[in-house]
């Protein structure tokens, strides 16, 4: 592909520089500090070349397919803007106001992708954002067959007004902590995609194992074989432009008939199956493209379209996967992941709608990943929901929770005046018993200090005998511990709490 790519840049625009920087390296951009940092791009086969950044420099030669790579020495966390070049041939290319920090890939669906925009209190944010060390990098939303070396140039943009508020909501707020604790820049590169399931995120040959995913599979080759014998883009161009002129026949018509009007053709409805979200299809083309960079570690907020119909099947494997393939793909198997814990949502305020609403199976893959898998933070998000909206306007608790694990697991901090981590679990069930009709949760140590219930209120609990019925429960603090229990069940076997879409 670089061999392509190369002629295109080379001969498209005459006397263009044969020497070039991946679109991932741009102006304002931030590199990742403390380790040895991969830069790439394309080149002229064959010609020697060499990259630096202030003092450190390396050489290499473009490979025959007009590919190059290579690697820094570790760099030091800087706020100085600093110039990122390469030179080849007595050509050179510059990205310029180059910062020196942390970088974090966040990744997901549309809340990772809900811009600051959107969220409660932008109106206050935006204007107030002052934090020009902290920069993001959108990434184009692009899904294809296969894996992809590059992306569309995107402009790195500085978290200042009115620049942040494209942002990621729960990476701002993630990136404005831990810029703050740790007194470095940081890089945020955004690779959200609203409506998408953790198996387009992961490599069709890892997908492939899974026996859930063969429907998709087929689904897929089904829509995009037909896509191809129906004559591909002019095939597409000639159904739409057919489509289009018997709706504007059948508009005017209802119009002389006073009818309601038909709707006009999507045109997306039209377009090649291949570049819409399917199994591996992001994985290709935002994944690999920046495979090759090096950053500190990923936030994934991802699952709630996997809670639809049927879609929870293969989320048992696909969610740890895209876990899995990440750290493959990026060389990094200790690579840091913050799992974001999809939030509830519901048309009805009672804890009782839909209890076995397969929100609570996404939830439940979602820690089971986080205890099977090292390395790995939940970050749990239930209660900033709103009752009537599958996107949470609260962003700000689930980016600061998210930067209490960062700085905690991945950086170490401690509390203060102590010799412990800083805290940023909730309570993690440990064991339970009976006792005189009531259930005694007991927590993992530490987790559950400071228990108590929110408001004074035992919202959420429930407790089923034998009949696995369950009904509403009391609940009580004591000390670390909790007690249920409800006068219409006399044997407890099982209790719950927050199991629900809401």
């Amino acid at each position: 592909m670089w061999r392509s790519l190369l002629s295109l840049l080379v001969f498209a625009v005459p006397g263009l520089a044969q020497v070039h920087l991946a679109s991932y390296f741009g102006d304002s951009m931030v590199l990742q500090r403390d380790r040895p940092v991969r830069v790439w791009g394309s080149g002229t086969p064959g010609a020697a070349l060499r990259a630096g950044l202030g003092d450190h420099s390396a050489a290499t030669t473009v490979s025959a397919d007009g590919g190059w790579s290579l690697e820094l020495a570790p760099l030091t966390a800087s706020f100085e803007e600093q110039t990122l070049w390469v030179e080849s041939g007595g050509e050179r290319s510059e990205r310029v106001g180059v910062l020196v920090g942390d970088v974090w890939v966040c990744g997901g669906q549309s809340n990772m992708e809900w811009t600051l925009r959107g969220t409660r209190d932008a109106d206050v944010e935006i204007d107030s954002a002052d934090s020009p060390h902290v920069r993001f990098l959108r990434l184009p939303k692009v899904a294809r067959l296969e894996a992809q070396d590059d992306f569309p140039a995107q402009l790195w943009l500085r978290c200042v007004a009115p620049e942040v508020a494209n942002c990621t909501g729960v990476g701002y707020y993630f990136a404005r902590r831990l810029s703050r604790r740790l007194q470095v820049p940081i890089g945020l590169v955004d690779v959200s995609w609203g409506g998408t399931m953790a198996q387009h995120w992961v490599r069709s040959e890892r997908l492939r194992e899974v026996p859930e995913m063969a429907p998709y599979f087929t689904e897929f080759e089904t829509s995009h074989g037909a896509w191809i014998e129906g004559g591909g883009e002019d095939g597409a161009a000639r159904r739409l432009a057919a489509d289009v002129a018997a709706w504007e026949q059948a508009r005017v018509e209802a119009q002389a008939a006073g009818e309601r009007e038909p709707g006009r053709p999507n045109p997306k409805a039209y377009e090649d199956p291949a570049t819409h979200p399917h199994p591996g299809g992001m994985a290709n083309g935002m994944i690999h493209p920046i495979a090759q960079a090096t950053i500190t570690g990923v936030l994934f907020y991802q699952g709630e379209n996997n809670s639809f119909g049927e879609s929870w099947k293969p989320f048992y494997a696909t969610f740890p996967a895209v876990i899995e393939d990440w750290r493959a793909q990026f060389g990094r198997p200790d690579l840091p992941f913050g799992i974001i814990q999809i939030a509830g949502w519901s048309t009805r305020r009672s804890m009782t709608y839909d209890m076995n609403h397969h929100t609570n199976v996404v939830r439940e893959v979602q820690f089971d990943t986080w205890r099977r898998s090292e390395n790995t933070g939940l970050i749990v998000t239930f209660d900033t929901n709103s009752s009537r909206s599958i996107h949470p306007g609260r962003k700000q608790p689930v980016g600061e929770r998210a930067a209490r694990w960062a700085l905690a697991e991945v950086h170490g901090v401690k509390q203060p005046g102590k010799d412990t981590l800083l805290e940023w679990r909730g309570p993690v069930y440990a064991s339970s018993r009976i006792e005189a009709g009531k259930v005694v949760v007991e927590f993992e140590e530490e987790t559950a200090r400071g228990l108590v219930l929110d408001q004074d209120e035992d919202a959420g609990f429930y407790i089923a005998g034998e009949d696995q019925v369950f009904q509403h429960a009391q609940a009580r603090v004591d000390g670390a511990r909790l007690l249920v229990w409800s006068d219409a069940v006399s044997a407890p076997v099982a209790v719950r709490y927050g199991w629900s879409n809401l």
